[in-house]
């Protein structure tokens, strides 16, 4: 026969560093999948859609969460995602924020005397929540649930979106 034998040194050594790069390979493959980052959006913009008042909420499976005026993105160990959002409406909230209480399900009037101030509020959020070319990673927050609130005032009309 033409076949080389098993019992040559470099046959054996070849083996050996194709079962260290198969295994290699497959450990650095993801354990889950990745987060549904499509699920958050369709949330948000169903919100978006509907008659204010509207609210939603939506339970976060991943570990971190980054909202924008354009969309959401999810990370956890299976990988990341993003989704954007179909509305230009959305505004993202700080829990510590003076819109927060609002997203939570507040009439505008408990947080501010005047449409004026809510619109310039919403305004001022609105700035914030574009994202930039140079974005850090402590925009990232590790909230459990998603909720969106779409608020019509005087003439501000927005879909608020927190993660607590």
């Amino acid at each position: 026969m033409i076949d080389a034998p098993l019992d040559v040194w470099y046959a054996w050594l070849g083996l050996a560093v194709a079962g260290a790069v198969t295994l290699g390979v497959v450990s650095g493959l993801p354990t889950a999948p990745p987060p549904d980052a499509v699920s958050a959006a369709a949330t948000v913009d169903t919100v978006a859609a509907a008659d204010p008042p509207a609210t939603a909420r939506y339970r976060i499976t991943a570990d971190r969460v980054r909202v924008t005026t354009r969309g959401v993105s999810l990370r956890s160990g299976g990988g990341s995602a993003f989704a954007a959002f179909g509305t230009e409406s959305v505004v993202p909230v700080d829990l510590d924020g003076p819109l927060a209480g609002i997203a939570l399900g507040d009439h505008p009037n408990r947080a501010f005397e005047a449409p004026g101030g809510f619109g310039a509020a919403v305004a001022t959020a609105r700035a914030e929540g574009t994202p930039t070319r140079t974005e850090s990673a402590a925009e990232w927050t590790a909230g459990r649930t998603l909720h969106a609130r779409h608020v019509s005032w005087g003439e501000t009309d927005v879909t608020l979106v927190l993660v607590a």
